[in-house]
C-alpha cells in the first residue's frame, strides 16, 4: 500500500476551511492507497479549529495539529519530520479542489516520474462590487500580474512551479526541506531548488483549483507590496538560482519610473525616450481596463483599472526594492530574529 498525506496550514480561515475539507473530503482515492488529513492549525483566533473539529466527527480521516509557528513552510517541515509517506501533497486551505485532484495527480505522477505535480487556479470572483471585482481584475489579466502557467496553463509539462503541489517524500531527504526564512515564496524556492538537483515539476491543467483571494483590491495591494514583494528579494538573496525576469519587471519599472524621471531634467534626449515609454505603458493599461470593462459589463473599470494597474506594478516594484534595501542591512524579519536569539 502506498501512503499520502495531505498537509492544510491554516490560520484564521473560518470563511473556507469548511468548503475546502469538504471538498479534500470528496477525493476519489486510487486504489492501493491510504491516505490522511493533517490539518496544521496557527494558532486561530476564528472558529477554524472548531470547524474542524466538527468535521472531524464526520471522518477519521482528519487530524488537527497545532503549528506554534504559525508559517506554512513550518507547517510543512513538520509533516516532513512526523511521517514518512510516499508522497505529501500540500494544500490551501483558501481554495476548493475537484474530486479528481487527488487521483489525477497520483496518476501524472506515475506517469512522469515528476518531483512535484500540481494543478491551474481558477481563481474566484467573490463579489460584483467594485472593490472586490478590482481585486479580481488585477489577479486575473495578463497585464496586472503576468501570465504565469499555472494562472492561464492549458498545455500539461515542465514548469517552474506549481500552486501547492504533491510531492515525491524521496525529494525531502535528497535536497531538504522548506526554508524557514522564507514566510512568502518558499513554494517557489523549493520548486526552483527541486529543478536545480535534476527534478521535474509538472503542470497537469486538467485539474482546476478554485481559489479565492484577498477580497478587495486595498487588501490586496498591501499584501503584495508589504508581504509578497519583499519576500522576492529575500528569496532571491537566500537562494539565487531562484531569480527570473518576470518576477524582476516591476523593480525595474519603478527604477525606470523614478530614475528616469529624474534624469529627464537633465537630459532632453532621455525625456523623449522616457515619455514614449510612458506613453506606451498607458496605451496598454488602458486598452487592458477597456477590455474588461468590455468583458464585465462595468464602464467605471476604464477610469479605475489604469490606476490600479500603476499602482499595483510601482508598489510592487518598491516592496522588491525596499526588500533588497532591507536585506543588504540586515533588517530583514529572519535576519533580526537572528540578531535577537
Amino acid at each position: 500500500m502506498k501512503k499520502i498525506i495531505i498537509a492544510i496550514p491554516a490560520l484564521n480561515e473560518e470563511k473556507y476551511i469548511k468548503a475546502c475539507l469538504t471538498s479534500v473530503l470528496d477525493f476519489i482515492i486510487p486504489k492501493n492507497v491510504v491516505h490522511e488529513i493533517w490539518v496544521w492549525d496557527g494558532g486561530s483566533t476564528d472558529h477554524t479549529v472548531s470547524i474542524v473539529k466538527q468535521l472531524q466527527t464526520r471522518s477519521n480521516l482528519i487530524q488537527l495539529y497545532s503549528n506554534a509557528m504559525k508559517t506554512q513552510a513550518h507547517a510543512m517541515n513538520l509533516t516532513i519530520s512526523k511521517a514518512e509517506p510516499d508522497w505529501i501533497m500540500r494544500l490551501d486551505a483558501h481554495s476548493i479542489y475537484p474530486p479528481n485532484y487527488l487521483i489525477d495527480l497520483y496518476q501524472v505522477a506515475q506517469e512522469t516520474n515528476a518531483g512535484n505535480v500540481g494543478g491551474v487556479w481558477e481563481i474566484q470572483k467573490q463579489s460584483d462590487g467594485y472593490l472586490d471585482l478590482m481585486a479580481f481584475c488585477l489577479i486575473t489579466h495578463p497585464f496586472g500580474v503576468g501570465n504565469s502557467q499555472f494562472r492561464s496553463g492549458d498545455r500539461p509539462g515542465k514548469v517552474d512551479t506549481v500552486p501547492y503541489g504533491f510531492f515525491k517524500y524521496e525529494v525531502f531527504k535528497k535536497i531538504g526541506n522548506f526554508d524557514e526564512r522564507l514566510v512568502r515564496a518558499q513554494d517557489y524556492e523549493f520548486n526552483q531548488r527541486m529543478i536545480h538537483n535534476g527534478y521535474t515539476i509538472w503542470l497537469h491543467p486538467k485539474v482546476r483549483i478554485k481559489y479565492f483571494p484577498k477580497n478587495n483590491v486595498i487588501q490586496l495591494l498591501k499584501k503584495y507590496f508589504f508581504l509578497e514583494a519583499p519576500y522576492n528579494a529575500y528569496m532571491w538573496m537566500v537562494a539565487p538560482y531562484t531569480f527570473s525576469l518576470r518576477h524582476s519587471i516591476t523593480s525595474l519599472f519603478s527604477i525606470g519610473l523614478i530614475g528616469g524621471g529624474i534624469l529627464s531634467i537633465y537630459f532632453p534626449f532621455i525625456f523623449k525616450f522616457y515619455s514614449g515609454v510612458l506613453l506606451i505603458y498607458l496605451c496598454l493599461g488602458l486598452l487592458s481596463s477597456i477590455q474588461l470593462a468590455w468583458k464585465y459589463k462595468r464602464i467605471l473599470l476604464i477610469l479605475f483599472m489604469p490606476l490600479i494597474f500603476f499602482v499595483f506594478h510601482l508598489g510592487h516594484g518598491l516592496g522588491v526594492i525596499k526588500g533588497l534595501l532591507l536585506y543588504s542591512f540586515k533588517k530583514a524579519p529572519f535576519q533580526k530574529n537572528n540578531q535577537n536569539a
